[in-house]
């Protein structure tokens, strides 16, 4: 189905352009969002009569989302999770999490804006782009942790997860000889020997 952009289309195109898509991605998403129209000659007529109105809409939208995106710009979000020793979640952040983590810092973001591409499902730090206008994008910071001392080691750049198995390795070792037979244990014949003696 050929189609005429109404918007700045990710891949696709510019406002105007007559683009050959797919009929499911134009029936599903395109249209039903107006980001674009039919093209077909009645609309291309309806298009170029509204051209300039439709730009200039876009031109002030995109000043608009720029604004935003200096607030936005930078922006660390913190999310405290439960999550297994490995650092596997118990469950996963969504975008919905985001979303509201970043109303909560008093940024106003919607579903639609954040981009993640797949659920965050380990403990670490993600770089996610919040897309404010399909010209304007930033990139924010979530910071997934099972504590906030944790989350703070992240925010500094120590890897949670490597420094937590290093621990475990400096810790008991157990010298083995290796004469022993199975299940005996060292010391245990030094002992009988001195009995033996007395």
């Amino acid at each position: 189905m050929e189609v005429i952009l109404l918007e700045r289309v990710e891949k696709l195109g510019h406002i105007g352009d007559v683009v050959k898509v797919k009929d499911g991605f134009a029936r599903n998403f395109l249209l039903p969002r107006k980001k674009a129209l039919r093209a077909n000659d009645a609309n291309r007529k309806v298009f170029e009569a509204n051209r300039e109105r439709i730009e200039a809409d876009n031109a002030a939208k995109r000043t608009e989302a720029e604004k935003e995106s200096k607030g936005l710009e930078g922006v660390s979000v913190t999310l405290i999770r439960q999550a297994s020793n490995t650092g596997q979640l118990y469950g996963s952040v969504a975008v919905r999490d985001i979303v509201e983590a970043l109303n909560a810092d008093g940024h106003k973001v919607n579903k639609s804006q954040v981009v993640l591409d797949k659920p965050i499902k380990a403990i670490g730090l993600y770089e996610v782009k919040v897309a404010l206008h399909a010209e304007v994008a930033v990139t924010v910071k979530v910071n997934v942790a099972r504590s906030p001392e944790e989350a703070e080691m992240q925010a500094q750049g120590v890897d949670v997860m490597a420094a937590m198995f290093e621990k475990d390795e400096a810790g008991f070792t157990e010298d083995r000889d290796p004469n022993l037979e199975v299940g005996e244990i060292a010391g245990e014949e030094t002992a009988g020997e001195e009995q033996a003696e007395g």
